[in-house]
Order: structure tokens, then C-alpha cells, then sequence
């Protein structure tokens, strides 16, 4: 009976007390990917806006009053 049990409903691995929740371990991913995001952001503003200083921009958007 003890082994159709363990069968059916496997004990969880051990887990030490240190180790992250996979809760933080999703959440960390999710803020360097967001770091990422915001870096790639700024590094294309920083572009875009060397490129309008220099004269050769490549689109204007117009604002309508």
C-alpha cells in the first residue's frame, strides 16, 4: 500500500532552507529583464537623439494641435 502511495503522490525533493522560493527566483528574472529593457531603451534614445543632433534624422512625427 505504502508504495502504490508513493506511486500516486511522490514526496517533494528536499529543499534546502536557504534556497530562493521559485516565487524570488521569478521575480529576480523579471527585474533583470526589465533592467535589460530599460537599458536597450535608453541606449536607442541616446542614438535617436545623436542622430537628430547631427541633422540626419530619420522620421518626424508631427504633433497636431
Amino acid at each position: 500500500m505504502r508504495e502504490l502511495s508513493l506511486l500516486a503522490f511522490p514526496e517533494p525533493d528536499v529543499v534546502p532552507d536557504d534556497a530562493p522560493a521559485p516565487i524570488e527566483q521569478a521575480r529576480e528574472q523579471r527585474r533583470r529583464q526589465a533592467a535589460a529593457t530599460e537599458v536597450a531603451a535608453l541606449r536607442r534614445a541616446r542614438q535617436e537623439r545623436a542622430a537628430g543632433a547631427s541633422g540626419c534624422e530619420t522620421s518626424t512625427v508631427r504633433k497636431s494641435a
